[in-house]
């Protein structure tokens, strides 16, 4: 059975011990936007500004591996974009999901390369089929893609047989 809890503040005090919610809070509590549990995995929603940060708080908790960096597009809901980052720790054999929700607006988060350099491929694919760009990544560019291709295909509103 799925849990989901809307107030952050519960799942809080009942994982407050747990590694990454502690180090994030320890951090900076500002940060945690929300916190769901769900088929025993934690996602926690992070404060576009405060990526890279919430990123060097869980490794220093032994979160030591960058499993992926996907995102999904929501549209037409508000915000549109969200960056999922799945992460896992060895010692602890558990995994998380930090979260970043983007406006269409303005699809931009820090790059999270400082903290783990394994996510350059991961974000040239986000932002080639999204568009969704990462501030400090030293070659954003395409990589699915040819670099003349209109537009991102894995938008919602991308029209199914591309633009003609």
């Amino acid at each position: 059975m799925s849990v989901t809890l809307a107030d952050k503040e519960s799942v809080l005090r009942e994982k407050a011990d747990h590694p990454a919610v502690a180090a994030i809070l320890n951090w900076k509590s500002d940060s945690l936007a929300d916190a769901r549990w769900d088929r025993d995995e934690l996602t926690l929603t992070i404060a576009r500004e405060d990526i890279v940060g919430a990123g060097f708080a869980i490794e220093n908790a032994g979160y030591n591996f960058l499993e992926d960096v996907t995102a999904v597009d929501w549209f037409p809901a508000s915000p549109r974009f969200q960056v999922s980052y799945h992460i896992v720790s060895h010692s602890l054999k558990e995994r998380i999901r930090l979260r970043v929700m983007l406006d269409e607006s303005s699809p931009v988060v820090d790059s999270i390369i400082p903290v783990w350099p394994s996510a350059n491929y991961y974000e040239r694919e986000v932002f080639d089929l999204f568009g969704i760009r990462f501030d400090g990544h030293p070659n954003l560019r395409r990589i699915m893609m040819p670099e003349e291709w209109v537009g991102h295909p894995l938008r919602k509103d991308y029209p199914v047989e591309g633009y003609r």
